[in-house]
C-alpha cells in the first residue's frame, strides 16, 4: 500500500455523529450509508433516473454501559412510536477527520429517526467483549457539506 495513501488520509476510526437535540452519543460503529436514485425501466429496456432519491438507512452501535446515552436513545425511539412526537425526526452531522485533523469531510443527515433496536447476542463463553445495542435509523437524505 506504500504510495497509495496520502500523508493525511482519513482513517475509519476517526468519526463523530452529532444529532441535534440529543446529548453527545459515542457510537462505536456506524454502517455505511447508501444514497440511491429511484430508477425506472423504459419500454425500450433501458433505465432512466426517476429524479428522486430513496430514503436512507444505516445502523449504529452504542455501548450498553453508557447508561445516559442509551436512555436518551430509548426516549427518542419512544418518541418515534404512536403517538408520534412532532420532534421525532432529527438532523445529524457525520464528521470524518484526517489524521492531523486538518481535513474534515462532513455529511448532513436529514430527517433521521431510530426505527429498530437490537440488543447484542449474549454468550457465557465470551471473554468480556463490549456489550452494545444496535440501532437502525431511517432518514430522508444524506447531503455532503
Amino acid at each position: 500500500m506504500k504510495g497509495v495513501l496520502n500523508p493525511d488520509h482519513i482513517p475509519l476510526n476517526n468519526y463523530e455523529l452529532r444529532i441535534a437535540m440529543m446529548p453527545p452519543l459515542l457510537f462505536t460503529t456506524i454502517s455505511g450509508i447508501e444514497e440511491e436514485l429511484e430508477a425506472v425501466d423504459l419500454p425500450d429496456r433501458t433505465a432512466a433516473s426517476g429524479g428522486h432519491t430513496k430514503t436512507i438507512e444505516f445502523t449504529a452501535t452504542l455501548p450498553l454501559h453508557h447508561v445516559l446515552q442509551v436512555k436518551a436513545m430509548e426516549r427518542w425511539y419512544k418518541d418515534s412510536q404512536d403517538p408520534v412526537s412532532i420532534l421525532y425526526k432529527k438532523t445529524g452531522t457525520l464528521m470524518t477527520k484526517s489524521i492531523s485533523g486538518f481535513l474534515i469531510k462532513m455529511f448532513l443527515l436529514q430527517g433521521i429517526f431510530p426505527c429498530k433496536m437490537k440488543t447484542g447476542d449474549l454468550d457465557m463463553n465470551n471473554e468480556g467483549e463490549l456489550h452494545v445495542v444496535e440501532w437502525t435509523f431511517k432518514g430522508d437524505a444524506i447531503l455532503p457539506l
